[in-house]
């Protein structure tokens, strides 16, 4: 019989729309800088180079309608909308033509981020754990399986704080497709099932402060809610 230390931590899960069941969460992938306009506001020039990633743990998630404290160590605390990918089958090498088939299902998420610690991690050439993986920074919706809505290709996808839209853009936008995200990732993981990749966040990042509640959508996707608590 297995004897543990410390009791293990809670399977990390996302709840399923319309259902009981749960998502078992493995590891969270991000891609960087997928729309063109947010990569300007953010100083850089897009282009079609091969798409770059950072993670997240699955104890950084946090469901919609949660309210969590503003994070410990910055002054610049963002939020940036995205559609998630949820996988149901396993990728490796697989093709672009293929890659759909291993989409279980979709979500709005919210990338919140410690944009100053980011930004001088990324000054100092070191990588941006600091600034993107920290408690409560992976905001999930309730998942909809692609069975259901089927692969969404474009459609609004939209963001407020208090009530004032911030981000207003397309799903068309995306640098990368999902299709292309996911043939490109799998050439560099075996990805399985219990894999979400956060796709990128459109132009109009920007900071909240406590008090501030956040809210999006994605057409055909779903919503998503996020209330900013006192510090800790």
């Amino acid at each position: 019989m297995t004897s543990y230390v410390f009791p293990p931590a809670p399977q990390a899960a996302v709840p399923v729309r319309g259902s009981q069941q749960q998502y078992a969460v493995t590891r969270i992938f991000c891609v960087g800088r997928n729309y063109a306009a947010h990569a300007r506001e953010m100083g850089f020039d897009p282009d079609r180079e091969p798409p770059f990633y950072f993670n997240k743990t699955p104890a950084d998630l946090v469901m919609s309608g949660a309210t969590v404290p503003y994070p410990l160590g910055s002054q610049n605390y963002h939020y940036e909308m995205e559609l998630v990918i949820a996988l149901g089958q396993p990728a490796f090498r697989v093709s672009v033509e293929n890659a759909l088939d291993c989409v279980w299902g979709y979500a709005c998420g919210l990338d919140m981020t410690r944009r100053d610690l980011q930004i001088k991690s990324r000054e100092m050439g070191r990588p941006w754990d600091f600034g993107k993986d920290f408690e409560n920074s992976a905001v999930m919706s309730a998942l909809v399986p692609a069975s259901a809505i089927g692969h969404p290709k474009s459609g609004a996808i939209s963001l407020s704080v208090n009530g004032t839209v911030k981000q207003n853009a397309d799903l068309k936008d995306l640098i990368w497709s999902v299709p292309e995200i996911v043939a490109n990732l799998s050439q560099y993981y075996h990805l399985q099932p219990g894999d979400l990749i956060y796709t990128g966040t459109p132009e109009g990042v920007g900071p909240v402060q406590p008090g501030d509640v956040i809210t999006g959508r994605i057409d055909g996707v779903g919503e998503i809610a996020l209330t900013i608590g006192q510090p800790e």
